[in-house]
């Protein structure tokens, strides 16, 4: 039979027409049938959907259908039928079947059943191949190229920032070391301290927190610029929300303030929203689905909104704005906080707010979107923009419903002496920093930014609830395998 042009299934099951032949190519996730007809599911990552392969027993080798069994790889030639399944239109009646790899059915980990997150992530080389982290690995791509395609659009240039940097962006100290020193017999000072002038780099060197620094160096030509990259946090947390590595978008633009920040914010996060709507519905469905079928024995008011509608709702609203000391004198005076429902108490203007007040705030308060702006300087970073009122600077933080916050973000002080000042105030070296002070000695202007989570994101969009189930190979503590 003459070479035939592989078809992905995603495309072949858009046809219309019928009685061609086609060739097809993936993976076996199920096969059934009796000594007459067999029926197996392919599925090539393409889509969420299977593609049904009709096999007419006594046209083939039968050594060679017991072959193909679950996890095997295959390649078939054959008509375009119409269905007379449910779910697809179309189907292949087999011609020709080549097994491209053969699957021990014994050891295959992989099952027609039900598996636990929990076990997937202990084969995340495979899981993969499961509908649930299939469809999550589309989800993310769409997420990504529309990340470019929004910044692309607005006239951002994509800089890439360092991966390896000697300055802690947050202040945060929680950095993973990158070094070539010889661990067993590091060079030493007459202090007896690690001599990094010895090392690679001729000082201390870390993986980076944030793009941010260098992002603003250049947005103070560019004008308006976005980083997308990892970022690393070396904080011993081993909980649902926090990576050990993980993706950062992080805008830099300059002659913003703090309004024109939160717009930014808001608009970039309902075209992903929209994006992942508008191009990804089959997958979102199946998501949605998981979600229910996981929460079915939860109380009605325990269950999480749908996930399509949650979506939705995120796109119709206007955000609520807010300033900070008015958001504690609201979560004070609640209902929720006065019955002790609260596991971590408010004890008034400085509190550092916990993800329990914020979803509070979205969820039960405003039922909207939420952009809290003009925190206590005390509890934020050192490069934000300070306030007249000397206590507060403007920071802002978009909060959503089930995550918290999603986007952290500010107008940048642009003035030398404050900034000085603030890095004094809270040990920023700024002898190591006088680069980034150079730019608010040379022709400094406003300017703003924020970072977004790429990660937070895709738990919003997918519903799933562990963050590392939304990232292809999780770094967190104890776990770097695969």
């Amino acid at each position: 039979m003459e070479q035939i042009r592989r078809t992905k299934i995603a495309e072949l099951l858009k046809v219309t027409e019928t009685g061609q032949l086609a060739n097809v190519k993936g993976w076996v996730r199920t096969k059934r049938g009796n000594k007459q007809v067999n029926f197996i599911a392919l599925n090539d990552g393409s889509c969420i959907h299977n593609l049904q392969i009709v096999v007419d027993v006594p046209n083939f080798d039968e050594a060679e259908l017991k072959r193909i069994t679950t996890g095997a790889a295959i390649s078939i030639v054959g008509e375009v039928c119409e269905s007379s399944g449910s779910g697809q239109k179309v189907e292949i009646h087999a011609k020709e079947i080549e097994i491209l790899g053969d699957c021990d059915a014994d050891k295959y980990p992989l099952q027609p059943k039900k598996h636990s997150l929990e076990f997937l992530r202990e084969i995340a080389h495979l899981r993969f191949r499961t509908n649930t982290f299939g469809a999550i690995a589309r989800v993310r791509h769409a997420m990504i190229f529309a990340v470019h395609e929004f910044f692309t659009q607005k006239g951002f240039l994509n800089i890439h920032t360092p991966i390896v940097t000697a300055s802690d962006a947050e202040g945060a100290g929680e950095m993973f070391k990158v070094t070539t020193l010889d661990l067993d017999n590091p060079p030493k000072t007459e202090e007896g301290e690690i001599d990094f002038k010895e090392d690679f780099f001729g000082k201390a060197t870390n993986l980076t927190v944030s793009g941010q620094l260098e992002g603003e160096l250049a947005a103070l030509a560019l004008g308006e610029i976005y980083t997308f990259g990892p970022t690393f946090r070396a904080e011993n947390s081993n909980t649902s929300r926090h990576l050990a590595e993980f993706w950062m978008i992080e805008p830099e633009m300059a002659f913003y303030d703090l309004d024109d920040n939160m717009d930014l914010a808001e608009e970039f996060l309902k075209y992903l929203i929209k994006y992942a709507l508008d191009n990804c519905m089959d997958d979102l469905k199946f998501l949605s689905q998981r979600l229910q079928d996981e929460e079915k024995n939860k109380k009605a008011d325990e269950r999480t909104m749908e996930l399509i509608e949650k979506l939705q709702f995120v796109i119709a609203n206007d955000f609520v704005r807010l300033p900070y000391s008015d958001a504690i004198d609201l979560l004070i005076n609640s209902k929720h906080n006065k019955k002790g429902k609260f596991k971590y108490p408010i004890d008034g203007f400085g509190s550092d707010l916990q993800s329990e007040h914020e979803r509070f705030l979205v969820e039960k308060h405003f039922k909207k979107p939420v952009i809290l702006t003009d925190y206590p300087a005390d509890i934020k970073a050192f490069y934000m923009k300070q306030n007249d009122d000397g206590r507060t600077v403007r920071a802002m933080d978009v909060l959503f419903p089930q995550i918290g916050e999603i986007i952290g973000g500010s107008q940048r002080e642009e003035d030398y002496e404050k900034l000085e000042r603030r890095m004094k105030e809270m040990d920023v070296p700024a002898e190591e920093m006088w680069w980034y002070l150079d730019t608010r000695r040379f022709g400094s202007v406003q300017h703003s930014g924020f970072g977004l989570g790429f990660e937070r994101l895709m738990l919003f969009v997918t519903g799933m609830g562990n963050i590392r189930d939304v990232i292809p190979f999780p770094r967190a503590p104890k776990t770097a395998e695969f």
